[in-house]
């Protein structure tokens, strides 16, 4: 493990590690209820989509974890489950058309992978974004963290407001951010992961959570390909393809920077092993459409790991591990999935760590302020890190351009703004 993983060389331990993929599975496994849920609406047998989930998520996170050795966990994305939904509402095919139209977007990102156009793209990116990306995933997973608890609600006037401090879960969620905030305030190792157990215990003793249902149950059996190649074709649904591709290599590519910022594993601007971290995601996409799910990203999740102090891919295989054991303990996670005060605590807490790269761009240059502030404004306010980045992408160009600055952009961010304005036009992804 030590020599494997390169642990010391990284300045942690394994106990260390372990506890960072406890953290980093606990804040994600609702995906395996929540992935499911959104996909049978749009006609896929949950038990199918349960299975593909948790084996989408193996795969990607494995792969992460052995030839990329880095803490970051693969599943499943939201936002691209719900666009699969409209998909087959939208177009009227069949759940199968639509699978087809993932697994044919995950072979071309397999072989996008192989090439050099994503890392080339990771150390192009400049600076000022990388922060803002960080910053803008930072903020995004707060506000998700806010609303799960119910301390931010949907307000029809002012598009969102206070919640209701008199709701038990609401009061549940204070509970464990104020515990957690205290474990972080004491320098208690592991702050995070025993936050998430004392909310639990708390939310055992008030009756917010029980097990009656059982703890263990059989897996589903899983089904293979399932998809409808050839419809895809048929029906002429190219833009869904480049959809999904765009939409999830700039998704998970800003969420590999954003952890590996956080986790201090970024060297001069570029990702070492990027090109294998790449094919993690890309390679879970395509297994997961024969299996029957959505597209594959990179967690954002995978920063709270980060934050209890994982380095190496040891976090993820401790995910990876996890994963494979959930499909025989469906009614405690689904128990846990459904309590928002359990993960919600720990996503506004890491939010606040990955602000830090605010304070490292220079807001004095305003060419190199807006587009950050641009990201980090508009990915909570979307609810899409993708729009953001393609905000970012747009404005950094134009204004160097407009500055006399332009010669200091390098080509790929003047391709991409270009693609990000015609794909926003012509191929919305929602």
């Amino acid at each position: 493990m030590q020599k494997f993983f390169k642990i010391k060389e990284k300045n942690t331990n394994i106990r260390t590690e372990v506890i960072a993929g406890m953290t980093t599975f606990l804040t994600m496994v609702y995906i395996i209820i929540v992935n499911p849920a959104i996909l049978s609406s749009a006609g896929v047998p949950f038990d199918q989509v349960f299975m593909a989930t948790i084996i989408a998520a193996v795969v990607g996170t494995l792969y992460m974890a052995i030839f990329a050795n880095y803490p970051i966990a693969i599943a499943p994305g939201m936002g691209m489950n719900a666009y699969f939904a409209t998909v087959v509402a939208a177009h009227g095919v069949s759940y199968q058309v639509v699978l087809g139209t993932v697994f044919l977007a995950g072979i071309i990102f397999i072989l996008l992978s192989l090439t050099n156009l994503r890392e080339t793209l990771i150390s192009a990116i400049p600076a000022s974004l990388k922060f803002g990306i960080t910053s803008g995933i930072g903020l995004f997973i707060a506000f998700i963290g806010l609303r799960m608890a119910g301390i931010v609600i949907p307000n029809e006037e002012n598009i969102v407001g206070f919640g209701d401090l008199q709701d038990p879960m609401t009061q549940l969620t204070i509970a464990g951010l104020f515990i957690t905030l205290i474990l972080f305030a004491w320098k208690v190792k592991g702050a995070l992961f025993l936050g998430m157990i004392a909310t639990g215990l708390i939310a055992l003793i008030t009756g917010h959570l029980s097990f009656d249902a059982g703890y263990v149950s059989a897996p589903p059996v899983p089904v293979f390909f399932d998809l409808d190649i050839a419809g895809v074709f048929t029906h002429g649904l190219y833009t869904v393809v480049l959809a999904f591709l765009l939409v999830t290599i700039f998704d998970t590519t800003g969420t590999m920077i954003g952890v590996a910022e956080q986790a201090g594993l970024m060297r001069n601007g570029t990702m070492p092993r990027s090109k294998s971290a790449l094919l993690a995601d890309a390679a879970s996409t395509t297994v997961g459409a024969m299996f029957g799910t959505s597209p594959s990203s990179a967690y954002v999740e995978s920063s709270s790991g980060v934050a209890a102090g994982g380095r190496t891919g040891l976090t993820s295989l401790v995910v990876a591990v996890l994963f494979m054991l959930s499909i025989f303990f469906t009614p405690i996670i689904g128990k846990i999935a459904d309590l928002p005060a359990i993960t919600a605590p720990v996503l506004i807490i890491v939010g606040c760590f990955m602000m830090e790269g605010l304070a490292r761009i220079d807001w004095k240059t305003f060419d190199e302020a807006f587009p950050a502030f641009a990201i980090i404004l508009t990915m909570p306010l979307t609810s899409s890190i993708a729009t953001g980045i393609a905000i970012g992408f747009i404005t950094y160009p134009l204004l160097k351009l407009v500055s006399g600055k332009g010669k200091d952009v390098h080509w790929i961010i003047y391709f991409f703004g270009v693609v990000f304005v015609l794909q926003m036009i012509f191929f919305p992804a929602h």
